[in-house]
């Protein structure tokens, strides 16, 4: 995972993440231009209208319409920014998305200070959760009566999705504000407790990237970091099949009792 970071920015590893990362070059790009532009017009100003002998210095301008031709050229390049870049990319990522036929949706339950994931399991339906069954080894209070939660796959502070698949993260916080951050994804969104708020991403490159709280949530907020797996699609489905044929109070136990493979079933 050392290997995802660098001097520049962290290695891409979504669909959208080259969109994303031309977007932040081109605005640097575009800032380094206009300061070095600047830098010329401003000392050709001070060179030009100086004082020198047998001339005072020169001020003001020659008209108000004139003078604002840089800032014109500026304005232009912001709106052709929004227009063509902005608004398309907003819309994919945040309008649009992926079906929930064709993609991976996971349910998240964030709280101070660990990631809960829960998976529907071979029926593909989420078992029923509710506040009052919540206890240390059922974090995101699954019924235990509720036949859909059977055979449901929970992790905590993993998160394994497939390669080549969008994944629709459905999230919620049980406690304060949260921010699921994954960096090579390019993905960053709030959680606020009393909402579900959707994310997606689509993942183009297997391995393990790191999942961070974006938000100042407590005192343990940096300790608050998890783990996304992207496995293929082969070792995907050998995953879920692990999970599936592990006691749903057997994982609960090891993750909280601080089991290595740190997955969880309920």
């Amino acid at each position: 995972m050392k290997g995802n970071y660098g001097w520049g920015l962290p290695v891409a590893a979504s669909t959208f993440a080259g969109p994303i990362d031309f977007g932040i070059k081109l605005i640097h790009a575009a800032m380094f231009a206009i300061f070095i532009l600047w830098a010329i017009f401003f000392a050709y100003l001070l060179l030009r209208y100086r004082r020198r002998e047998g001339r005072s210095a020169q001020a003001g301008y020659e008209s108000p319409l004139k003078s604002l031709i840089p800032d014109f050229f500026v304005l232009v390049f912001e709106i052709a920014l929004i227009v063509f870049y902005a608004i398309p990319n907003w819309h994919r990522i945040k309008i649009a998305g992926p079906s929930p036929d064709t993609a991976l949706v996971v349910e998240l339950v964030a709280e101070q200070f660990a990631w809960n994931f829960q998976y529907p399991g071979p029926d593909g339906k989420f078992g029923r959760r509710d506040v009052q069954f919540i206890e240390p080894a059922n974090p995101i209070g699954l019924d235990p009566q509720d036949p859909a939660g059977k055979d449901d796959i929970t992790t905590v502070n993993e998160l394994h999705v497939p390669l080549g698949k969008p994944t629709i993260l459905n999230m919620s916080s049980k406690d304060v504000i949260h921010s699921f951050f994954v960096p090579e994804f390019r993905v960053k969104q709030d959680i606020v407790p009393g909402m579900k708020i959707s994310l997606w991403f689509e993942p183009t490159l297997a391995g393990r990237f790191e999942i961070g709280c974006a938000q100042l949530c407590g005192v343990a907020h940096s300790m608050m970091r998890g783990d996304a797996y992207v496995h293929t699609p082969s070792e995907y489905e050998a995953w879920l099949k692990a999970q599936s044929g592990q006691a749903p109070a057997t994982t609960a136990a090891n993750a909280a009792t601080g089991n290595s493979n740190g997955s969880s079933t309920f």
